[in-house]
């Protein structure tokens, strides 16, 4: 499956953005799904995940109650909805697809990896 990653950009404290990955050559349906972030110098993180239905969902503590994961199977898109953005989020997005039904929040329990999109938050 490939996955596009898209809806970076530049923006001030406190804005707003919502990211979406849009699938192509097989169905997300069977996918739970990942966005991670990394900004320079350290690691990749899982910021927000969801399993195959959007039934279930993780948020990582640094985003709770700003970010929103939310996904559209029948369009084979998944979102992150980035409220009360913070210079700390400033980072570039990717986001991932894991081939088992379930959410998972560490890198190497995904199987395929979008390009990644900047998001830039100054303050």
């Amino acid at each position: 499956v490939q996955l596009q990653a898209s809806g970076g950009g530049l923006v001030q404290t406190g804005g707003s953005l919502r990211l979406s990955c849009a699938a192509s050559g097989r169905t997300l349906r069977n996918y739970a799904m990942g966005w991670f972030r990394q900004a320079p110098g350290k690691e990749r993180e899982c910021v927000a995940a969801i399993n195959w239905s959007g039934g279930s969902t993780y948020y990582a503590d640094s985003v709770k109650g700003r970010f929103t994961i939310s996904r559209d199977n029948a369009k084979d898109t998944v979102y992150l909805q980035m409220n009360s953005l913070k210079p700390e989020d400033t980072a570039v997005y990717y986001c991932a697809a894991r081939h088992s039904l379930a959410v998972a929040t560490t890198r190497n329990e995904y199987d395929y990896w979008g390009q990644g999109t900047q998001v830039t938050v100054s303050s």
